[in-house]
Formats: C-alpha cells, sequence, structure tokens
C-alpha cells in the first residue's frame, strides 16, 4: 500500500516511510533550526526575484514574503512547532508557510534546490556570526588597551621557557594580545571577504533552466557576486573550514592568555587576583578561590580546534557535488563558534577585572638575575667589548653573585673588577629592574614610554572604530 505522507517534500518518488533508525540519521533540525532567520532571509530574496524575472506572480511573492515575515515571528516568539518528519529547516519553513498561505507556498522552491539553500544559509549564518566576533574581539582589545594604558609601568618578569629572562612591563605583556587578536580579526575579516559569493541559483549541482537573476539574490543578501560555478557552490565548505581555522588560533590565543592567568593566581607567583565576579569555592577546601573562568577558556579551545580538524575530516574524501555527508557540517560548527563567542566574552570579563600586584610582580621580576642581559650590553657599549666575550664575562660575574646569594645590582664592585677590571660605578646603573625596562626604547620594546604610546593609539583606533559600528 502506498503511503503518500512518507514524506511530503520529496514523496513522490518512494512509496512507503523511511526506516525509524533512517529518520534518526537523517534528521537534521535539531540543530540546523538555528539557520531559520538566514532560511527567511535568502527565500524572501529568491521569491522577490522569481516575481520579477516573471516565474512566479507578483501576487504570490507578496503572499510568500507576508508569510515568511509571520513564520519568522512564529519561531521567534517560539510557537512553531518544528517536525522532525520534515528533516531539515528547509522543509520545515516551507511546510509552515504552505499551512499560513496555501498553495503559493508551494510555487517558493522553484529554480533552487536544498543543496544552494543551504549553502546559502550557513554563509549567511557564518557571515553574521564573524560580523559579531569582530565586534566582540575589539572589545576585548580594547579592555587590554585600556589595561596596558594603566600599568605601561608596572614592572613584571618577562619569561622564556617559563624561566625569568628579562624585565618587562605588564601594560607591554597585555599589548602583546592586542597584537594576536588583530591577526586574529584580520583572518576572520579575510575569510568573510572570501566567502562573500552567494550559492543561490546554483540548484542541486548544474544551475536551472529558469531565467533567473543571480545578481539579484546575491545583491540582495549582501554578496559581492553569486558563485561562479554550480558545483562549486553547492560542493564549497571552505568558508566553514576557514572559520572554525581562524576560530581554533583565536581560541588557542586566549587560551594561552588563560593559562597565564591560572599560574599568575597561585600563591606561588601572587601575580594577579581576581574578584568574586570570574572565580568559584571548593565545595570542600573553605580557603580556594579557583580561577575556573579562566580555565574553562582555557578548555574551549581543545573543542574549537576538534570541530575545524572534524570538518576537514567530512570534506576530505567527497566528489563533487553535494553529499550527504555535508549535514555533519552545521552541529559542531555552530558549537564551536558558540564556544568562542563565550571564550571572548569571559575573557574579556576577565581583563576587567583582573588587578596585578605590583609589589608581587617586581620583586619576581628583580630575582633570577633578570637584568644579565644589561650588564651585557653595558660592557659592549661602555668597555667596547665583543658582544659574545661581554656574554661570557656576565654569565662569570652572574656565578660570583649566585654564590653570595645576592642580586647583580647588590653585588659589590670588587667582585666584578675581579672578572673584569675595567668595569667601574657605572655599572650600577643598568642593573635595576626599572633602568631596565626604561631603556628598551627600542620600536616594539618595552619601556613605559612605549607602552603608554602604543596602548593611547589602540585605544584611540578602537574606540573610532567602535563608534562607526
Amino acid at each position: 500500500m502506498t503511503d503518500r505522507n512518507a514524506n511530503k517534500m520529496w514523496g513522490g518518488r518512494f512509496s512507503v516511510s523511511p526506516a525509524e533508525v533512517m529518520q534518526e540519521i537523517n534528521a537534521s533540525i535539531a540543530f540546523d533550526k538555528a539557520l531559520a532567520p538566514q532560511d527567511i532571509r535568502a527565500s524572501k530574496a529568491h521569491a522577490a526575484m522569481l516575481a520579477a524575472q516573471g516565474i512566479i506572480s507578483k501576487d504570490d511573492a507578496k503572499k510568500i514574503n507576508a508569510g515568511l515575515d509571520r513564520v519568522l515571528e512564529e519561531i521567534a516568539a517560539g510557537r512553531f512547532q518544528f517536525s522532525r518528519a520534515l528533516e531539515d529547516v528547509h522543509m520545515n519553513i516551507e511546510s509552515g508557510l504552505e499551512e499560513l498561505i496555501g498553495e503559493p507556498a508551494r510555487r517558493l522552491h522553484t529554480a533552487r534546490s536544498r543543496n544552494d539553500q543551504v549553502a546559502t544559509d550557513f554563509k549567511l549564518y557564518v557571515r553574521d556570526w564573524i560580523d559579531g566576533a569582530d565586534a566582540a574581539l575589539g572589545g576585548l582589545q580594547l579592555a587590554l588597551a585600556r589595561k596596558a594604558e594603566t600599568h605601561c609601568d608596572t614592572i613584571m618578569p618577562g619569561f622564556t621557557h617559563l624561566q625569568p629572562a628579562q624585565p618587562v612591563t605588564f601594560g607591554h605583556h597585555l599589548l602583546a594580545y592586542v597584537e594576536m587578536l588583530a591577526r586574529d580579526r584580520g583572518r576572520f575579516a579575510d575569510t568573510r571577504a572570501r566567502l562573500n559569493e552567494c550559492p543561490l541559483g546554483a540548484a542541486a549541482l548544474a544551475g536551472t533552466s529558469f531565467p533567473i537573476d543571480r545578481h539579484m539574490t546575491a545583491e540582495a543578501l549582501g554578496f559581492d557576486r553569486p558563485a561562479a560555478n554550480s558545483l562549486d557552490a553547492v560542493a564549497d565548505r571552505d568558508f566553514a573550514l576557514e572559520t572554525l581555522a581562524a576560530a581554533a588560533i583565536t581560541a588557542m590565543h586566549l587560551s594561552r592568555f588563560a593559562e597565564e592567568i591560572v599560574i599568575w593566581m597561585t600563591p606561588q607567583f601572587a601575580f594577579v587576583r581576581l574578584s568574586d565576579k570570574f572565580t568559584t569555592g571548593s565545595s570542600i577546601m573553605p580557603q580556594k578561590r579557583n580561577p575556573d573562568a579562566a580555565e574553562l577558556v582555557r578548555a574551549k579551545a581543545g573543542r574549537i580546534a576538534a570541530a575545524f580538524q572534524g570538518l576537514l575530516m567530512v570534506m576530505k574524501g567527497l566528489p563533487l557535488a553535494y553529499a550527504k555527508d555535508m549535514q555533519e557540517d552545521k552541529e559542531a560548527t555552530f558549537d564551536a563558534l558558540a564556544s568562542l563567542q563565550l571564550g571572548v566574552a569571559a575573557m574579556t570579563g576577565m581583563v576587567e577585572d583582573l588587578e596585578p600586584n605590583g609589589e608581587a610582580m617586581r620583586a619576581a621580576a628583580a630575582g633570577g638575575y633578570s637584568t644579565a642581559t644589561d650588564l651585557a650590553d653595558w660592557l659592549v657599549r661602555a668597555l667596547g667589548l665583543p658582544f659574545r666575550e661581554a656574554h661570557h664575562v656576565t654569565g662569570r660575574i652572574v656565578a660570583a653573585a649566585e654564590a653570595k646569594g645576592l642580586t647583580l645590582d647588590k653585588l659589590p664592585l670588587a667582585d666584578m673588577r675581579a672578572v673584569s677590571p675595567r668595569i667601574t660605578e657605572a655599572v650600577y646603573s643598568v642593573l635595576s629592574v626599572q633602568n631596565s625596562v626604561k631603556s628598551r626604547t627600542s620600536f616594539g620594546g618595552t619601556a613605559p614610554q612605549n607602552v603608554r604610546k602604543m596602548a593611547r593609539a589602540w585605544i584611540k583606533r578602537l574606540e573610532k572604530a567602535a563608534g562607526k559600528g
């Protein structure tokens, strides 16, 4: 017996309903309903074009447009009933539209396929997310730059191998992340520029015999142009891969900073403090203040990177054009982008909340013989030693200071002259951490005057950009 309800959208070819497990694996409405606003936006543009080209009547297009507005209102109000039997967001919206306006809804799918429809919706979703992410990342940069200006002369140890290396300023350290985030925003901007070609009208894979105007729909949806090859238009998921790759790099940057916050909050470092807003306690140890927000930002980098790798594996073996495998493109992408959005918001809050312990930072900066390079540089400038010789002399002086348990600026001049007799009292001018950071005036260096100037330049630039937004 023929079951005409097997699937009201494509049931003409099939006589019985799909197996229960087939319905289970095939349905995507649980996650792709997130595309509803984009699907309706694209459908309205498509209907307007069909009417302009005389493919459907203007009256039908008007009814479709009004009906889609009502569907969107119902979705926004939580009244729209998504049906798993209808598989995906596209069929659900079309079915809902038909319930509202009747026969004109059945003309909407003329000259398009779910293949070009989903590619268009997904591109619109990713593009919308990139625009929001750019603003959020700009907000995080601004928070960092403002904190950097406030602490342009707060001295802390700079590390290599997580060992004290040279003194820097806390402001300089924060500005390093401003630069990282600028590259992140650049990657998203590049991705946005490349994805901004419209797949709509490519239909299933070969285009359509209807006299459609793809330039009209592309312009209506804010794309730069229609995608030039119908096969590529429906088969392409580079835009999602590029966005996930950029997201993974951004998440890695957030994770590095989160890791530093975790380390800095330990009693052994005690470099910074976060308030109750971004810390939690222990269910058994009443003294604990745990940097859970930072830890979770750090952890989310893993799921974001995994989403990129997962989609790469989905796409790597697919012949042209569309394959159902590509249904796996959205769920992990949605999760990864939401995770990054949350991570950026949490990090922005932590940066604004974070208070450095200048005394602990400065004390740590003075340890580990962090001004040894300053001593070597002084030997080159003042005594004319070749740097390699100055490096060797400095190493011997550090060993002498270490043997006496003294910092370099406390080591008697006689001990230094025992290594190199030409050293004078003037050497002490470069051995304090304050003078060390003050001397690093080369472009991009940690000198407070540099940091203040760079922080103010970033603040001005970011505030101007935010104002334009």
